[in-house]
């Protein structure tokens, strides 16, 4: 990941459109072989936020929830990396094992070659990589504060997966 993205930090989205935009200056600054796991309730805006980021990394295809299909690859417009977006719950299944589970996809994109944006990963999927950054999602504290709000507190951090 490129180092102008803060490796930590919170930020507060009001809108939908607004977490699409924080996902669009991750995604701009993502790298191939990177892996973000989404972690939070449903209707958290994981899949809103996954939009933003493929928004920023440039790739084809319209983004909606892989829960249906477990994963979705979505290709490069131009020279940056594919996206491959997954239902890490659903993908871990019965083996436990994230890594076969995705080769017996059978993707066309390598996974060095793309960006990994797993859903529900945590616990799951940290062993695709040696780094990975961590977001959650929660929306219990606006909502909290004021039943009709949209916002979402967006936390996220660097962590290794080797520690």
């Amino acid at each position: 990941m490129d180092v102008q993205f803060p490796s930590h930090g919170t930020t507060r989205c009001e809108t939908a459109e607004d977490t699409q935009a924080f996902g669009a200056r991750l995604g701009a600054c993502l790298e191939p072989g990177d892996l973000v796991i989404l972690d939070g309730p449903l209707g958290a805006g994981k899949t809103t936020l996954t939009q933003g980021i493929a928004e920023g990394l440039g790739v084809s295809g319209r983004v909606s929830s892989p829960t249906f299909v477990i994963a979705r690859e979505h290709p490069p417009r131009g020279q940056g990396p594919g996206l491959i977006h997954v239902d890490a719950y659903r993908l871990v299944g019965e083996s436990g094992d994230p890594i076969g589970e995705l080769d017996a996809l059978d993707l066309e994109t390598d996974l060095t070659e793309a960006v990994v944006v797993a859903e529900w990963g945590g616990g799951f999927v940290e062993q695709l990589s040696d780094s990975y950054l961590f977001v959650h999602l929660d929306r219990t504290m606006a909502v909290s504060q004021d039943p009709e709000s949209e916002a979402r507190i967006i936390t996220w951090d660097r962590r290794s997966a080797l520690l």
